[in-house]
């Protein structure tokens, strides 16, 4: 699965780029954006998701994921309780949580996660502040231990996807790997067609 994580003021053409290209799911992102304008976004692009069968999750932001309808949230480590977040959300409902260590996939809240964000295997520019990278044999770890599927994150792209798949990995998320294609849609469907087959 092809995860598509938006860049700072991603604009709708974007998410609807990736999504003709095959992505398996969008997370909004933007740490820039208001409440309201994320909220004004989600709802924007729930119809085109929800026509493609792809969900639509928030990053960190659990009120926006609430008030937009969003499909699911997606939490980094300083972001709250997950447990909290799961009995605001609900059952059935999407739950990602970042996880850069061992101990911290062992303190995740049992039934309250359904994906976890393995990462960063690389360093990567997209997000300066991140953990030290895991490397390909940290995340083999750190997979081999979850309990729930994972995807690969950080500094990862067309070339990593046979040694990430091969890891047991789910799927990779992306930022620039497609917000920084000179054709998004292209770089998406190259993307999926790689992991399809990897």
């Amino acid at each position: 699965m092809i995860y598509f994580v938006t860049p700072d003021g991603c604009d709708d053409a974007l998410v609807r780029a990736a999504l003709v290209g095959g992505a398996g799911m969008i997370q909004i992102r933007d740490k820039t954006a208001t409440d309201a304008e994320m909220v004004a976004q989600a709802r924007r692009l729930l119809p085109l998701c929800r026509d493609a069968g792809v969900p639509l999750i928030i990053n960190d932001r659990l009120s926006v994921a609430l008030e937009s309808g969003a499909d699911g949230l997606h939490m980094g480590q300083g972001d709250g309780d997950p447990a909290q977040a799961r009995v605001a959300l609900g059952t059935g409902v999407h739950l990602g949580l970042s996880i850069e260590t061992a101990a911290q996939l062992a303190a995740m809240p049992a039934g309250a996660i359904s994906l976890i964000g393995a990462g960063p295997v690389h360093a990567t520019s997209t997000k300066p502040d991140h953990a030290a990278p895991l490397g390909l044999d940290g995340l083999a770890h750190l997979v081999a231990q979850s309990a729930v599927p994972a995807v690969a994150i950080g500094g990862v792209g067309l070339p990593h996807i046979p040694a990430l798949k091969q890891a047991g990995c789910a799927g990779i998320a992306v930022v620039s790997a497609i917000a920084s294609a000179p054709d998004p849609e292209t770089a998406t469907r190259e993307l999926v067609t790689a992991w399809r087959y990897a």
